[in-house]
């Protein structure tokens, strides 16, 4: 049957309403969500550990992160990184003499340099206030000496540093006496030799031709990063500054002085061990992770002098910088890198 022109618009007019009805019904919904409740999150890894285009942590999305800092500010963040494992590795021990008291790690090390660690003892350890006399010391190292031992570690694998702030410290040139009496070799080093060393153990190899470290210590900071085969490092005042009686003003304006010698494109994310760094990351750590991402210094509130010394650094750090992803790692440690550095 041969249809009428009015019948063939009608037909038409019907299947335009049906199709009106679905494309609505299936029309993807706008879903944005208000810029003050979106989840900021720091870079995520590709396969080779390299932060993913437009990710915050990469070189093209970084801009954007900057431009959402408020945003960051509110939000729990993310690094996702995983280190290659070590092959048929060996344990190593290594103890830090530091300003205040000791640190000490037993890593598991393969020929590549690949590491992962087996147990630490960092931000926490043994203080030099029980450490009264040289009797003291020698009894106080036999003791933390014997617990290192039982985890696998031969004496020959045992290594000891001094860190260039606690080399200031009266009490550390007796630990050391005491240490050479036992023997064992006190290693000594300097400012540029810790940020090199800090460098080497923290920052994946990935993300060195765009990133920095930051080591805020109790006798001094240390801020580090590669350019081409060598390293740029920088000595800056240390948390316990106030000590000394300089003001918090005069530390602010010289580190963000010296912070800004931080070329451009390498402040992709920065990379932050030190005592107060590991006090401010316990407040956000989820679970186990390796990686926490810090807040901005203004989020948090200082519980001594100590922590609002360090605040007063890191801020001046990131007002230098305006780099918005700093990541503490909780495995690492410049006496971690001076083992890597070991042949």
């Amino acid at each position: 049957m041969k249809l009428k022109p009015g019948g063939k618009i009608a037909i038409f007019l019907i299947l335009g309403i049906l199709a009106f009805f679905l494309f609505k019904r299936y029309l993807p919904q706008n879903t944005n969500q208000d810029s003050s409740v979106t989840t900021t999150t720091a870079p995520a890894a590709d396969s080779e550990g390299r932060a993913k285009s437009g990710d915050a942590g990469s070189t093209s999305g970084n801009e954007q992160t900057k431009s959402n800092n408020t945003t960051a500010k509110t939000e729990n963040r993310t690094f996702d990184y995983t280190a290659e494992k070590p092959v048929n590795g060996k344990l190593k021990g290594v103890v830090e003499v530091g300003a205040t008291g000791f640190n000490s790690f037993v890593i598991n090390m393969d020929n590549q340099k690949r590491w992962e660690i087996v147990s630490k003892d960092f931000g926490e350890s043994l203080a030099y206030e029980g450490l009264a006399t040289t009797e003291d010391i020698r009894a106080g190292l036999k003791k933390y000496l014997a617990q290192m031992f039982e985890k696998g570690v031969s004496k020959n694998d045992m290594h000891f540093v001094i860190s260039s702030g606690a080399q200031k410290e009266p009490k550390t040139a007796i630990i050391s006496n005491e240490l050479k009496k036992m023997g064992y070799v006190v290693n000594l080093v300097t400012p540029e030799q810790e940020g090199k060393f800090a460098l080497k153990a923290t920052v994946p190899p990935s993300f060195q031709d765009n990133s920095f470290l930051v080591d805020i210590g109790s006798g001094n900071t240390k801020v580090s990063w590669q350019e081409g085969t060598s390293l740029k490092a920088i000595e800056l005042p240390g948390a316990k500054y106030y000590e000394k009686g300089t003001s918090d003003d005069a530390v602010y304006n010289e580190v963000k002085a010296e912070a800004a010698k931080i070329p451009e494109g390498k402040r992709n994310v920065g990379f932050i061990l030190g005592g107060v760094p590991f006090t401010l990351a316990k407040q956000t750590r989820n679970g186990d992770e390796r990686y926490t991402v810090l807040n901005p210094p203004n989020t948090y509130k200082a519980a001594d002098k100590k922590m609002a010394s360090g605040l007063n650094i890191y801020k001046g750090i990131v007002d230098a910088t305006k780099c918005d992803t700093f990541v503490f790692d909780w495995d690492a440690n410049f006496t971690i890198g001076f083992l890597l550095s070991l042949r």
